[in-house]
């Protein structure tokens, strides 16, 4: 078993499949498609979440990409967390309980998610030009597609406008795939289609356009492509409110749906009725995205609620 990818710029055309081991105990599937040509070099991943199965289903199809069409290089890394996609893990990594995309850049004597996002960020994000994390709503959440991208990189904002999903989230923060890409220079997107575990003909093909996009943008396919449905995304901050006691969750508001500044979000309630805590809106904008679990523990995100992006 390999501990290490092999070489993604040969000069020579190839698809190569096979897995690899970055983390004592940890096997990942991984897909190398190198063109004839020269070009740049596309990172996808997917299942860093592993019940997000739209996201995933798109990356594998990829895999299923020939050397003749493209020039550079795609890696594929189907599904970064295939314990969880196993299991039907909600968020986290069954070896260490933790959510990966809260534990970048990782640390190498770490615990298991901590090294995995150590691997990835000194080993394969150097190697490439671009990055493309695809999510999909997880078993309990349901969303509007957006896109999340580094809000300081000009770079992943423009992928964001190509990739063409209607909302593009300008996020910030630490502890995510696309935010420790930025940080070693690579252009990042984060971007998100479907939810609560479905995928489709539908969902899936919104995730493949938006890529075909991406790789046309960048050299790696020739023209034309799907365009977007719109000249440009509506361009938002997001404000995640998350659960001040366990209870049962209760929205008042749907995905789209608009919010003023002190408007309910929805309830928390115990088993018997009585209102543990009421959520209101701190912020004006509208649904992005929402749990959809009537059960809901302390700390855990209620739904995003996106604003305008001030320029």
């Amino acid at each position: 078993m390999m501990k290490t990818l092999p070489p993604l710029r040969t000069g020579r055309p190839r698809a190569e499949h096979g897995h690899v081991r970055p983390v004592e105990d940890v096997e990942i599937p991984f897909g190398i498609i190198e063109g004839a040509e020269p070009g740049p070099c596309l990172l996808v991943t997917a299942g860093v979440h592993g019940s997000e199965y739209c996201s995933i289903e798109a990356a594998t199809r990829l895999l299923q990409t020939e050397p003749e069409q493209i020039k550079g290089t795609l890696l594929v890394l189907p599904i970064l967390n295939v314990q969880g996609f196993r299991k039907r893990s909600i968020y986290v990594m069954p070896e260490d309980g933790k959510n990966l995309n809260r534990m970048f850049p990782g640390r190498e004597e770490g615990s298991v998610s901590e090294r995995l996002a150590h691997w990835l960020v000194t080993k394969v994000y150097p190697q490439v030009d671009a990055y493309l994390d695809l999510h999909g709503g997880d078993l309990d959440e349901s969303l509007a597609p957006f896109t999340l991208y580094p809000k300081d990189c000009a770079k992943s904002r423009e992928l964001a406008r190509i990739f063409g999903l209607p909302i593009a989230v300008a996020a910030g923060g630490e502890g995510y795939t696309i935010n420790a890409a930025y940080k070693v220079g690579v252009p990042s997107l984060l971007p998100e289609v479907s939810g609560n575990g479905l995928w489709g003909e539908d969902t899936v093909g919104q995730m493949m356009a938006g890529i075909e996009r991406v790789m046309c943008h960048l050299g790696m396919v020739a023209g034309p492509v799907q365009p977007a449905p719109q000249l440009s995304p509506e361009f938002v901050t997001m404000w995640v409110p998350t659960a001040p006691v366990d209870g049962m969750w209760y929205p008042a508001k749907d995905l789209t749906e608009v919010v003023c500044v002190g408007d309910e979000l929805g309830e928390i309630r115990d088993v018997f009725g009585t209102v543990l805590a009421s959520v209101r809106s701190e912020k004006e904008g509208f649904v992005l995205y929402r749990l959809t679990s009537l059960a809901v523990n302390k700390g855990e995100a209620l739904l995003g609620v996106g604003s305008p992006l001030v320029e």
